[in-house]
C-alpha cells in the first residue's frame, strides 16, 4: 500500500497562524515533515500557532507517530506583512537561519473584503489585490533560490498556491460584492500556470488549490447565514471540511503527485459547476 508522506521535508507556510494556513501546516506535520515555518501578521496568533504545532509533536512523540520519533522536529514562526518585499526578505531570512533548502512553500496568506460596487472603496481594492497577487507574487520571488536547492529529479521541489473556486466561477466570486477577492483569486490561478511553466523544467512544481465553503475565520460569517444553502446546491450535499483540504495538499506535497505540474484543483464537491446560492441580501 502506498502511503503518502513528506518525510523530512522543510515546509514555509504564509497565513500559517489560523484557518487553512494552519489546518496545512498540522497535516504536514503529521506526515513526516521535520521543519514547519510559518508567518502572519501578528506576532501573538503566530506564537500561538506554534505552541499549538508543538504540542501536536509531544502528543505524536508519545504515540511514537513521526518518523523520525519527532526528534530534531523544528516550528517556527515570524510576523511580518508578506505584501511587501521587506517583509518577505525578513520571513527568509529566518528560515534561512536553520534551513538551507525549502521542499514546500504555501502562500496561503489572503484576504478579502465585501461592499456593493457603488461604494465599494479603492483602498479595500489595493489591500486585497497587494496581498492575494504581489504578496503571493513576492513570496514565491524571495524563496525561489531556497526552492532551487531542493528540487531534483528524484523530487520537484513544491509551490501549493492558495487560489480559490471564487477564482473560477463568477457566480460564487460574487458573494458580497468581493470583487477585489475574486479578482485576486482568478489573477493568482493564472500567476501559478505561468510559474509551472517557467518552474517546472527546474524541478519545481506549481499547483493551485482552490477552496470551496471550508469553515475559517475568512469564511465563517458566510457560512453561518448561508451553510445550509451552499450545502443545498453542492453535489455533494455538503460544506467542505478540513480533512478535505489537508487530503488534497498531502497528496500535492508528496513525492506521488511529482507528475502534476500547472493544475487548478478545485477542492468543493463540485460546486463551481453548478450555479451559486443568491447573494442579493448581503448587497
Amino acid at each position: 500500500m502506498t502511503r503518502l508522506n513528506v518525510d523530512g521535508k522543510v515546509v514555509v507556510i504564509t497565513g500559517g497562524s489560523r484557518g487553512l494556513g494552519l489546518h496545512c501546516a498540522e497535516a504536514l506535520l503529521k506526515h513526516g515533515a521535520k521543519s514547519i515555518y510559518i508567518t502572519s501578521r501578528k506576532q501573538k496568533a503566530v506564537d500561538d500557532a506554534v505552541i499549538y504545532l508543538k504540542d501536536i509533536v509531544d502528543k505524536f512523540k508519545e504515540k511514537n507517530q513521526f518518523y523520525n520519533k519527532g526528534n530534531g522536529i523544528k516550528i517556527h514562526g515570524l510576523a511580518a506583512d508578506i505584501s511587501t518585499a521587506q517583509g518577505n526578505i525578513k520571513f527568509v531570512e529566518l528560515v534561512s537561519k536553520y534551513e538551507d533548502k525549502v521542499d514546500i512553500l504555501i502562500p496561503n496568506a489572503g484576504a478579502s473584503w465585501g461592499a456593493p460596487l457603488t461604494k465599494h472603496p479603492e483602498e479595500a481594492f489595493d489591500k486585497v489585490l497587494d496581498l492575494n497577487i504581489k504578496g503571493v507574487f513576492l513570496t514565491i520571488q524571495k524563496f525561489y533560490p531556497l526552492l532551487l536547492k531542493a528540487g531534483s529529479s528524484d523530487y520537484s521541489a513544491r509551490i501549493l498556491i492558495m487560489g480559490s473556486v471564487a477564482g473560477i466561477s463568477p457566480n460564487l466570486g460574487l458573494m458580497g460584492g468581493t470583487y477585489g477577492y475574486l479578482s485576486s483569486k482568478a489573477g493568482v490561478a493564472h500567476l501559478g500556470k505561468s510559474l509551472a511553466l517557467e518552474l517546472g523544467p527546474q524541478n519545481i512544481n506549481v499547483n493551485i488549490l482552490a477552496p470551496g465553503f471550508i469553515p475559517s475565520k475568512m469564511s465563517n460569517g458566510l457560512l453561518s447565514k448561508f451553510g445550509k444553502e451552499f450545502a443545498d446546491k453542492n453535489p455533494k450535499k455538503r460544506i467542505g471540511t478540513n480533512k478535505d483540504l489537508e487530503s488534497a495538499v498531502l497528496f500535492f506535497s508528496a513525492k506521488e503527485s511529482d507528475y502534476i505540474n500547472g493544475a487548478i484543483i478545485p477542492i468543493d464537491g463540485g460546486q463551481h459547476l453548478g450555479d451559486a446560492p443568491a447573494f442579493s441580501s448581503i448587497l
